[in-house]
């Protein structure tokens, strides 16, 4: 027994397996990452988040489950050393001090600190705008280390360090004048100012810098599995469809716009939100997208009449409005009840896509026809893309203003730009709706 002993005491790495090993013989892995808007949180009793959805595609590949713990910021790398976790995913920024704690992979996303103000406080520009004022930061963050490196460098900054708020917190702070200043990461600062439209992206702190996955200290089997994985599903498209679900079209900003869209979703959309809930209900959609449907084509408006002359809250075409059985397009109930009746028929139509690019697809065909995204799907595959993916047709649709495109098709010439516009607006409307659901 005693020699048994001192063998496991010369050869401790015969008594336990390494993570990949323990990861693999369990069936599961730890997520060790942040409850926030862009890591994870649950919508509709449904987990998701950019980072969740990158690990649940790394679980996937490793073909065990996903067990996901949200400690506190300070925390995390703690508890990945102390055994609580597998890996860290929580948008975290690879840094010098933390891979002395942790081994961190390639990196998969490059972002660049930015400094954050509100649009009335125009004086604050460039670096040099920051003497004498007031900074506040999460502690433990790189935003923290660099603001320290400027006050070491001579710039008389104060900081305000803040025990485990979110960025988001922080932002939302800044857009209702409670503080000035703060740093964040420019994925999470374009994300938030469609949330936020009063706040500007001021300037950049400081170069690139690139996020990782920390595994525990010597665990290269895992990290090696990382890395092999972040690779494939940066060649396959998966990391790209990923990125896209929660950051489409996040740079552009048009501020007036979303400002009036944040009115009236106070102002109008309680009026009709009964009638769109029960459409939404009856038809099995979520009733925000619907709102953000109805709110692209009139503006929550039932006297809204387009350019071409389409009347009512969900611009119903004569047709369409008769063959729904829609006698009054004026009426909201009756065109909100009809609209997403015909908006069921063409999600049905599209059965081959997969959502969220089958409900991108079905509402493309709300707009222009689903004569002409059947055009631009054909095009597509003779292009050797894939026809149930958006991505695809948000590069196919604008061909068909093209006679050498729309010549050979069934349904002819497309102002195709139009249902892309159309498409995109109302993600960034219904992921606002998503939003104010979840905080």
């Amino acid at each position: 027994m005693l020699c048994f002993i001192f063998f496991l005491i010369l050869y401790p790495s015969c008594t336990k397996k390494d993570a990949l090993d323990a990861i693999r013989t369990s069936g599961e892995i730890t997520l060790l990452t942040r409850n926030n808007g862009h890591c994870y949180y649950t919508y509709r009793d449904k987990p998701m988040g950019f980072e969740y959805d990158l690990a649940k595609a790394f679980s996937d590949f490793l073909g065990v489950r996903l067990k996901v713990k949200t400690p506190a910021w300070e925390s995390l790398l703690g508890d990945l050393e102390q055994g609580k976790g597998h890996i860290v995913g929580a948008s975290m920024t690879i840094m010098a001090s933390r891979q002395e704690k942790a081994d961190f992979s390639e990196s998969y996303l490059t972002v660049q600190q930015q400094v954050i103000r509100h649009k009335e406080n125009g004086g604050v520009r460039e670096i040099g705008d920051l003497e004498g004022k007031t900074v506040h930061v999460r502690r433990g963050t790189s935003y923290e280390s660099r603001l320290k490196a400027l006050q070491e460098k001579g710039l008389n900054i104060d900081i305000v360090l803040h025990d485990d708020v979110p960025t988001e917190e922080l932002i939302r702070m800044v857009a209702e004048r409670e503080i000035d200043l703060i740093v964040a990461d420019s994925n999470v600062a374009l994300l938030n100012r469609r949330y936020y439209p009063e706040i500007r992206i001021a300037f950049p702190l400081g170069e690139e810098e690139s996020l990782g996955w920390a595994v525990r200290k010597g665990e290269k089997a895992l990290l090696k599995e990382v890395n092999e994985f972040f690779l494939k599903i940066k060649a396959d498209g998966t990391f790209d469809k990923i990125y896209e679900k929660y950051y489409a079209n996040v740079e552009i900003f048009d501020y007036v716009d979303l400002k009036k869209y944040h009115e009236r979703i106070d102002e109008r959309l309680p009026k009709f939100k009964g009638i769109i809930q029960k459409a939404a209900r009856k038809n099995n959609f979520d009733w925000r997208l619907i709102a953000a449907v109805i709110y692209q084509e009139s503006h929550f408006d039932p006297e809204a009449t387009s350019y071409t002359g389409v009347e009512g809250i969900m611009q119903l075409t004569q047709d369409t409005a008769e063959h729904l059985g829609v006698d009054d397009h004026r009426d909201p109930e009756q065109s909100i009840m009809g609209g997403v009746k015909y908006l069921r028929k063409l999600y049905k139509g599209f059965h081959d896509a997969k959502d969220p690019d089958r409900i991108y697809l079905a509402l493309a065909g709300y707009n222009v026809g689903r004569g002409h995204v059947l055009d631009a799907q054909k095009i597509a595959e003779e292009k050797g893309l894939d026809p149930n993916s958006w991505s695809s047709l948000e590069q196919v649709l604008p061909l068909l203003r093209y006679r050498k495109y729309y010549k050979n098709t069934k349904h002819g010439y497309c102002r195709g730009t139009e249902p892309v516009r159309f498409v995109n607006r109302i993600r960034t409307y219904y992921d606002i709706l998503r939003r104010e659901a979840v905080s």
